[in-house]
């Protein structure tokens, strides 16, 4: 399920009106505002509204725009179409919020983490380093050809396909797969 910004605006999201931080790169077709919380940049993007209806439906809204700092893998539109038919619409309903705060947070780091640091970190772990998430989840973190990669419990790997979009609040690095928690 996708959601329009007409209908991100009628859920509370304002549209970013400020000028953007130089060097933040854009994401899903909007600049992004350093200035600006993760989920007012994440509402911006139009490759992420199933993310945010996801933040809203789980009531994480005011958990990410609080002072964090938050480092957010964020997966695109595309990366949860291409979950299970179905799966995004069930877990929206209100009797899987404990289900989808679980896995939304297996996306969140409780400290902000930037593309280089972490590279570093996977370097002087011998190529792969273990990335402890709010949600109980542990990704592993790999960079090989001059890609930043992500595996989660369940060996679905990610791509970060945009690195390093600061937040008022941490950091966002767009990935292209939902990460799930171990089942």
């Amino acid at each position: 399920m996708t959601f329009t910004k007409t209908t991100l605006t009628a859920l509370g999201f304002a549209a970013a009106s400020t000028m953007a931080f130089a060097g933040n790169p854009e994401v899903g077709g909007a600049a992004m505002f350093a200035d600006k919380n993760i989920v007012e940049n994440a509402a911006n993007s139009a490759d992420h509204t199933t993310l945010v209806a996801a933040v809203q439906a789980a009531g994480l809204v005011e958990t990410l725009q609080s002072d964090g700092p938050f480092t957010i893998f964020a997966p695109t539109n595309r990366a949860f179409e291409a979950l299970p038919d179905g799966t995004v619409d069930t877990l929206l309903k209100p009797e899987n919020k404990d289900a989808l705060t679980e896995i939304l947070t297996c996306h969140a780091v409780g400290k902000e983490v930037m593309a280089e640091a972490l590279q570093g970190m996977i370097e002087d772990d011998g190529g792969e380093h273990p990335v402890p998430t709010l949600g109980g989840c542990t990704l592993q973190a790999t960079y090989t050809d001059g890609k930043m990669m992500l595996v989660d419990e369940n060996g679905n790997v990610a791509t970060v396909t945009i690195a390093d979009v600061k937040q008022s609040n941490g950091v966002i690095h767009v990935i292209d797969t939902v990460m799930l928690p171990k089942s």
